[in-house]
């Protein structure tokens, strides 16, 4: 546990100095998004390849791959499954936030962790979380948006483009072929990838508005305790039931607890949701989750003693 809380408090504090900085107006609007795009597009899909390509998976971990995704339908049931009150815009936004998860802090915690097989793993992770939180958030969003004749966004097409799948298929396909990078182009992708963790919590950081606490009401804070609190707990049951080795387990918790993506906000805004919900759900999220995290992977903890 001990090491748990020492790898969280520099996760926690790199996010805090981004918040700081944003605050602090160190960089305008456009230079965060500037950042935000340099990670997203270049070094968080050097790191996935670098990982993947090199990783050892004597057995192909199914079955944490089937506790992730079916933790995310049942969470992204619960939203469907909301009080009539919550329909309308308002319910694609629960939806969504029930469904992704901060990939910078997960990585960040799962190195420190348990290194390069740690990392391996949570890339794992990565390949099959995005592009189901991507599948049933733009579906969510679109369905639920009022309708104000806008153009729906090609489902498919956006997760053919979108960079953390590409690379993760590019990283898994040179391991599966038993070409991994060596070389001037290992070490290329290895200094590529290892701005992503710093630059992306500081970008989580940024994104964090607190003025959101005073905008925080009963719909925000109870949908934030079920994404931090339900999703680890779906997850830890449907875990212990398949009897997924420890290692694994441990990434399905350290992913299942980190709170929402801060760009659930940006895509409820483009996509018709409640954008200030959104922004509402983040920040409670982001904030909360540096006592939720040590209590879930406590409780991780006492199922493997």
């Amino acid at each position: 546990m001990i090491n748990f809380v020492y790898a969280l408090i520099p996760v926690v504090l790199i996010t805090a100095l981004g918040w700081l900085l944003a605050h602090r107006n160190f960089l305008p609007a456009d230079g965060w998004r500037a950042i935000e795009r340099l990670v997203y597009f270049i070094f968080f899909p050097a790191l996935i390849i670098n990982v993947l390509a090199s990783a050892s998976f004597e057995i192909v971990p199914w079955a944490m791959v089937l506790v992730l995704v079916g933790s995310q339908f049942a969470l992204a049931a619960m939203g469907l499954l909301a009080r009539r009150a919550d329909d309308g815009p308002r319910k694609g936004s629960i939806i969504q936030s029930n469904v992704r998860w901060n990939t910078f802090v997960g990585l960040s915690i799962a190195s420190a962790l348990f290194g390069e097989p740690g990392l391996a793993l949570m890339a794992i992770a990565v390949a099959v979380l995005t592009p189901t939180a991507n599948v049933i958030s733009v579906l969510a969003l679109t369905h639920f948006a009022e309708d104000n004749g806008t153009k729906k966004p090609h489902v498919v097409m956006d997760m053919i483009r979108n960079p953390l799948i590409i690379g993760c298929a590019i990283g898994i396909a040179l391991n599966l072929l038993g070409i991994a990078p060596t070389g001037i182009a290992e070490k290329t992708l290895d200094i590529l990838g290892q701005a992503t963790l710093a630059l992306g919590l500081l970008v989580v950081g940024a994104a964090v508005d607190l003025e959101a606490f005073k905008r925080a009401g009963h719909t925000t804070l109870t949908w934030s305790a079920v994404r931090l609190l339900g999703l680890p707990l779906v997850a830890l049951a449907a875990g212990l039931l398949l009897n997924l080795a420890p290692d694994s387990l441990a990434i399905v918790m350290i992913a299942a607890a980190t709170p929402t993506a801060s760009s659930g906000y940006i895509l409820a805004r483009q996509l018709g949701g409640d954008a200030t919900l959104s922004a509402n759900l983040v920040a409670v999220q982001t904030v909360f989750s540096v006592l939720s995290m040590p209590a879930i992977y406590a409780l991780y903890l006492l199922t493997q003693s």
